[in-house]
């Protein structure tokens, strides 16, 4: 297993597991077009009408977690619009709320649990 798929699989399951997160609702690397280009994203959490909670990047452990890392994931976000937003290398995990009224994103200790969000 590379080191990137073993982060992967590990935050697969703290969303599972710690987040509450139904199997049904997660998505594993898919292929996306931004602006002609094919990328392809680690984890989205979706909201039971289709919408997207949560969209994950995963880095393998050495990889610091980079300026360059938001800027990958606010990409990847520009078409997605998720609500949250989370970077890992398995080591420091750096979780986001999208504000788009004011175009930017306020960092979170933590994202809300499933259960959490439910109405």
């Amino acid at each position: 297993m590379q080191p990137e798929e073993w982060v992967r699989q590990h935050c697969i399951q703290y969303l599972l597991n710690e987040l509450h997160f139904p199997i049904s609702l997660l998505n594993i690397e898919k292929e996306l077009d931004i602006n002609g280009l094919k990328k392809r994203y680690d984890i989205v959490a979706y909201h039971p009408d289709g919408s997207i909670y949560l969209i994950v990047e995963c880095k393998a452990p050495q990889v610091p977690i980079t300026q360059a890392a938001f800027d990958q994931i606010a990409r990847y976000n520009m078409s997605l619009k998720a609500d949250y937003l989370m970077v890992t290398n398995g080591i420091n995990h750096y979780y986001c709320q999208m504000d788009y009224e004011c175009q930017r994103y306020r960092f979170l200790k933590s994202i809300p649990s499933y259960n959490n969000h439910l109405p």
